[in-house]
């Protein structure tokens, strides 16, 4: 039922896919977990769910927690976005890089991003609502970010130069990559 593939650029990022989605006229089904299907491709249970609903180019990230690093499954309940991981784990081969996808409401797709990667997202011309699970409680005191528009990093964000973005202030202010202290990376 439920199959993984790898990001080219950051092999630990998985793209789950769904081959059993039910459509009729009156919409669709299929479901959204399955716990030992999850666990066959490696992915440890959830244990805290999350909406996040955005207006049109409302990009959030890019977001990552130190001492309780989370995993996180997203998927697309309405609308579309450009998804986007940074390998933040100081041993990886991929430290630094980054890798993005798009995502919408219209396939069961989503993607799992494992512990020690910063996470954000574009919402597409439509908007979206987002739905996530995360492998650990979210917990405030460690929580991180990191520039969305950082030029070590290099993420090529899939919007036109003129489009105004919103973005919090956290966001905005974010800290650039190669600011950042040695402690707010991963092992």
């Amino acid at each position: 039922m439920f199959k993984s593939q790898s990001l080219l650029r950051l092999p630990d990022v998985l793209l789950i896919t769904n081959d059993k989605i039910f459509r009729d006229g009156r919409g669709t089904f299929f479901e959204s977990y399955r716990e030992k299907d999850f666990k066959a491709l490696g992915i440890p249970n959830f244990v805290q769910g999350n909406v996040s609903t955005s207006a049109s180019y409302t990009l959030r990230g890019m977001h990552y927690q130190t001492s309780k690093p989370q995993g996180k499954f997203i998927r697309v309940l309405s609308g579309s976005i450009y998804d986007v991981a940074v390998d933040m784990r100081k041993s990886s081969k991929t430290f630094g890089a980054w890798d993005g996808m798009h995502l919408n409401s219209q396939e069961a797709n989503g993607l799992y991003i494992p512990p020690g990667f910063a996470h954000g997202f574009l919402a597409g011309d439509q908007g979206a609502v987002v739905v996530y699970e995360t492998t650990t409680y979210h917990d405030p005191g460690t929580d991180r970010t990191l520039l969305w528009n950082d030029p070590t990093v290099a993420i090529k964000w899939p919007a036109g130069r003129n489009t105004p973005l919103l973005l919090s202030p956290k966001d905005r202010a974010a800290p650039r990559f190669d600011s950042l202290a040695w402690e707010d990376f991963f092992e």
